[in-house]
Parts: C-alpha cells; sequence; structure tokens
C-alpha cells in the first residue's frame, strides 16, 4: 500500500499540464509544463519563441473562473495559480508600458509594443482628437498594407478595417487620405515607430482602467500609468499623481487606500470601493508593482509590503522583477544581429483582416462581443501635471466621432453626440474594465434615465481555463463626475469606525488566545510527568519554583475545595 501511494504520488508530482498562450498578434503559443513549474519558467518559454530579449516590459494574464483578471506571478508555481481546470488558457500582454516606447533598443520590442497599443486604440483606452486618431490608424494602414496602390485599394478601402471602438465615414476619408498622401514610402518599422511616437503623448497612454466607487458611491476608474496614478470620473480627472508623491497603498476588503504627499508637506489619504475583495487586491497589488518598476533606482530597494499595519493581518506581496532604470541600462547593452519579424498584418490573419475579406472588419479580432448602451462622455482636457481639471464643453462642428444611437430607438429620434476636434480627449470614450453583470446594468439604468444614447461594444477575451471563462479587459463604462458630499464623508466615518471595531475585537481575540496557550503551557509544567530537557530546566530555575510552591499550590488547593464543594451540593440536592 504505501509502495501504491508513492508511486501515485511521484505520477502526481510528475504529471504535465496543457498550457496555451495568446500572443499579441493573435496567435497561439502551445507548451505543456510540470506541476512545479514556476510562472518564469513558462515566461522564459514565451520569450524565447518570440526571440524577446527587453522582457521585463511584458507579463502574462488570466481570467479565474470568477472573470477576476490576475497577472502571472514568476516566483509561484503555475499550477498552483491557477484556480481553473487544465488545460490552461493565458494571454502575453505589456504589463508595464515604457516611458518612452520608440527608444526601447530592438525592433521586435516596439513591434509587440506597437501590437498592445493598436489593441488599446482598438479597445477605447487609448483615446486622442479625431485628428490625432487619423493619423495614428494612417500608420497602421502603411505598416499593414503598405503604399497606397489604385490597383489593389479601391475607394473606401480604410472602410474595410476598425481602428476605433465606432467611426465616422469623415474620419475614414481622413485616414484615407493621410495615408495616400502623407505615408507614402515609410517601411512598417518606419510606420510602427511613428506611431508609437505619437501614442506616447496622448494623455491614456499605459491606462488600464480599473473600476471603483468613491466615498459618495459615484463610479471611477484608477489606472496606474508611467507617470503616475490617475483617478477618471465623469468628464474629468480629479486626480494625478506622481509616483514620488506616493507614499502608501493598501486595501482592506473592498477598500482601497491612496497615502499622497505633496508639496507643503500636505498629507492626504485616498479612499475607494472596487467591486469585490479579489478585484481591490488586484489594484492593490498592480500598484505596488507600477510603483516599484517606475519610481525606483534599483531592484535591491524592493520591499515586502504588507496591505495593512495590524498583527496578524493582510496580506504581503513584494515585485519580484527589474525596475525601469535596470531595464533600460540592461537594453544599451544589447549586441546582437536583429531578429526576423513576422508581422501577420502583412498578409490575410484573423489579427489583421486583409481588406478583401469584406465590410467593416476589425485590425484587431473580436471572439466575442455584446452591445453595452450608455452614453458618451463630454470633453476632457487636462495637463499631465496638473491635480485636477475642468471639464471641456462638447461641441457639434468640426472632425468628430459619431456615436451611434441606441438599436431600440428610431431612427429619427437617434441623438448623435459630436465632440469637436480640439475638445475630443482621452476621456471621451468608453473604458474597458472588469464590472459585474449587476453592477453594469444599475448604471445603464441610470444613464437611460438621462436619455442619452449611445452604443458601444464590449469584447471579453477567453482566457481563464476554461473556454467560457472570458478576460473582462474590453468592457465599457462610462466615467460620472465626483459629487463629494456631507452625507459621502458620513458613510466614510462609519466604514472607519466599523473597522477599528472590527481591529479591536480581533486584537482581544488574538489576546484571549496567547494568554490560553500561556495556560496549558503552565499546567504541562506543574501538573504533566514530561521530563524533556526543556521542562527540566524551567522547572529547576528559582523563580519556577517559588511560583509553584507559594502561589500554584494555594489556588490549585482551592480550586479544588470549591470543585468539591459544587459537586457536593449537586448529589445533595
Amino acid at each position: 500500500m504505501l509502495s501504491r501511494w508513492m508511486s501515485g504520488s511521484s505520477r502526481n508530482l510528475d504529471r504535465e499540464y496543457n498550457c496555451t498562450v495568446r500572443l499579441l498578434d493573435d496567435s497561439e503559443y502551445t507548451c505543456t509544463i510540470q506541476r512545479d513549474a514556476k510562472g518564469q519558467y513558462l515566461f522564459d518559454l514565451l520569450c524565447h519563441h518570440l526571440n524577446l530579449l527587453e522582457k521585463d516590459y511584458f507579463g502574462i494574464r488570466f481570467v479565474d473562473p470568477d472573470k477576476q483578471r490576475h497577472w502571472l506571478e514568476f516566483t509561484k508555481s503555475v499550477v498552483k495559480q491557477m484556480r481553473a481546470q487544465p488545460p490552461f488558457t493565458m494571454c502575453f500582454r505589456v504589463k508595464f508600458y515604457p516611458t518612452d516606447p520608440a527608444a526601447l533598443k530592438e525592433e521586435i520590442t516596439r513591434y509587440l509594443v506597437f501590437l498592445q497599443i493598436k489593441r488599446d486604440l482598438y479597445h477605447g483606452r487609448l483615446l486622442c482628437k479625431t485628428s490625432d486618431a487619423a493619423l495614428l490608424a494612417a500608420y497602421i494602414l502603411q505598416a499593414e498594407i503598405g503604399d497606397y496602390d489604385p490597383g489593389k485599394h479601391p475607394e473606401g478601402y480604410s472602410s474595410k478595417f476598425q481602428f476605433f471602438p465606432k467611426h465616422s465615414e469623415k474620419l475614414e476619408r481622413k485616414i484615407a487620405e493621410i495615408h495616400k498622401s502623407e505615408l507614402s514610402g515609410q517601411t512598417p518599422a518606419t510606420s510602427e515607430l511613428n506611431f508609437l511616437r505619437k501614442a506616447q503623448t496622448l494623455e491614456t497612454y499605459g491606462v488600464d482602467p480599473h473600476p471603483c466607487k468613491d466615498v459618495s458611491g459615484n463610479a471611477a476608474f484608477l489606472a496606474f500609468t508611467p507617470f503616475g496614478f490617475v483617478v477618471l470620473q465623469g468628464n474629468k480627472r480629479v486626480h494625478f499623481i506622481k509616483w514620488n508623491e506616493v507614499t502608501k497603498m493598501k486595501f482592506e476588503g473592498k477598500t482601497f487606500y491612496l497615502y499622497v504627499s505633496q508639496k507643503e508637506e500636505k498629507k492626504i489619504v485616498l479612499t475607494y470601493f472596487a467591486p469585490t475583495p479579489e478585484a481591490c487586491k488586484h489594484l492593490w497589488k498592480c500598484g505596488i508593482e507600477n510603483q516599484a518598476f517606475y519610481k525606483l533606482e534599483k531592484s535591491s530597494q524592493v520591499r515586502t509590503v504588507s496591505s495593512s499595519n495590524l498583527f496578524f493581518k493582510g496580506s504581503r506581496f513584494r515585485y519580484s522583477g527589474r525596475v525601469a532604470k535596470e531595464v533600460m541600462e540592461s537594453s544599451a547593452k544589447i549586441k546582437r544581429e536583429p531578429p526576423e519579424i513576422h508581422r501577420a498584418g502583412l498578409v490575410p490573419s484573423r489579427s489583421c483582416p486583409s481588406i478583401t475579406h469584406g465590410p467593416r472588419l476589425s485590425s484587431v479580432p473580436r471572439t466575442r462581443r455584446r452591445a453595452v448602451h450608455i452614453s458618451i462622455m463630454e470633453g476632457l482636457e487636462s495637463l499631465r501635471d496638473s491635480a485636477h481639471s475642468t471639464p471641456v464643453r462638447s461641441a457639434s462642428h468640426g472632425d468628430a466621432f459619431v456615436a451611434p444611437g441606441r438599436s431600440g430607438r428610431a431612427e429619427s429620434s437617434e441623438r448623435v453626440a459630436v465632440i469637436a476636434d480640439e475638445n475630443y480627449s482621452p476621456a471621451d470614450s468608453v473604458l474597458p474594465t472588469p464590472v459585474a453583470e449587476h453592477s453594469l446594468e444599475l448604471m445603464l439604468l441610470s444613464r437611460q434615465a438621462n436619455g442619452a444614447p449611445c452604443s458601444i461594444e464590449e469584447e471579453k477575451e477567453s482566457e481563464a481555463g476554461t473556454p467560457a471563462a472570458a478576460e473582462a479587459e474590453e468592457a465599457g463604462g462610462e466615467l460620472r463626475a465626483l459629487c463629494p458630499g456631507a452625507g459621502g464623508l458620513g458613510v466614510a466615518q462609519a466604514e472607519q469606525v466599523n473597522k477599528f471595531v472590527l481591529s479591536v475585537l480581533r486584537l482581544l481575540l488574538v489576546t484571549v488566545g496567547l494568554l490560553f496557550v500561556l495556560l496549558l503551557l503552565l499546567i504541562v509544567l506543574t501538573e504533566s510527568d514530561l521530563d524533556t530537557a526543556f521542562f527540566r530546566d524551567i522547572r529547576q530555575t528559582p523563580e519556577f519554583e517559588q511560583f509553584h510552591y507559594q502561589y500554584f499550590c494555594p489556588l490549585r488547593r482551592w480550586f479544588a475545595c470549591k470543585v468539591r464543594a459544587v459537586v457536593s451540593l449537586l448529589i445533595d440536592t
């Protein structure tokens, strides 16, 4: 029996698991890993497959059965991190956006970052004025189909690609015009480089939004960028905090706290509420990793961070990679022949369809999508280094994105939101977030009551351990304005009181537990016949003997007398 158990255990340890990782060009890499294989092993396999050396900017993302996103931790076992059943499905994505993507050493790295930003543009995370949008889309066209050729590219050829969640025919004509007249002769590498240079200047470059609510219950989106921490609400950016101003991040349950120390010793604590404790923990871990990557000078400065100050409470986490400065220094030392790049967009593929595939094909695939009706936001005009900004009015002239009306309304009653070229800015469109179904329905009902029709599409990429699980990476949501009030402050104070009471009760429980353990140890020392070296040394000390004969023995006799009295009383009755 023992031999069977040992052989079964060895087979279990040697078991292989199939992993499928979806790459940025939507091709798939499949491999098998052992049960105890670390995340670093799988990541190194991917980077070897891609011939990638500047790999610190990238990561592997997966979704658990509860549709919560996670980044694969490289120091832990892959199998233990995956809550779903094998085979495992994950995605290779940019985790830390380069501060200057055009300054990356190798073309293969720039190409992969180009693919990621192209996805961000399509899914509504990288937003811009229509003039900038047309230029970015033209760069993509030039990189993927080359110079304009009247024989191959008929009238309206740019409409066969969908670069944004929604766009107008006027914008399509502008894209084709720039592609024909301004970009002729540019190689794919040059077009991609120009695309990166332009994208890096945009307000929402590197934004990966996390849905939350503020103390007043208003919807907010928190994001970590190469430049700092950003809070978006409604039609404005209400907070932008540089990394050197962030002193601490912690979470308790669904509550996320950000401690800020600004000039003149002004200290601020920002409080937000995530949809679930798991989402809050993911937000906290992302913040810890981003701050360490962009702020620190050396990886040796990384410290283990606790989510709470209380003893016996909270999660502990430590960023395990290199920091941005070390990555740049290491990249400068790369000396090899540039690896060959197989650009999927130059041939018909799922990632970038040919213009002969039919109308309105996407340059980024959509595996599964559903229509979500929400209202489009007003404008946002804010500077990167400002802490607050003021809303910008929408206009009805100039180049604009045109938002289609609700499908359930008659065409005559559709309201089209038109935003002027000079006013369109990063928060005008939707930000993809893993919003829970019930939360999203409540948001939609509130928008419907305001009568502002507009439809956007949400993409969910299946990347969890089962095909039904999806990456909540491309969901849409409207940002609402910040309206702090006395009621919200009261709720926040009540939350703080409740947490303080719970902390005190937890401390009392721990204290009682320690006293109980000490009592058990005392009984063992005084009443048992155990003669180990540890107990013998304690019993032979003068202090213990004095305590035993002067205090413990009288107390034991008194207690035994009381017990006998109670027993005799019970017998008599």
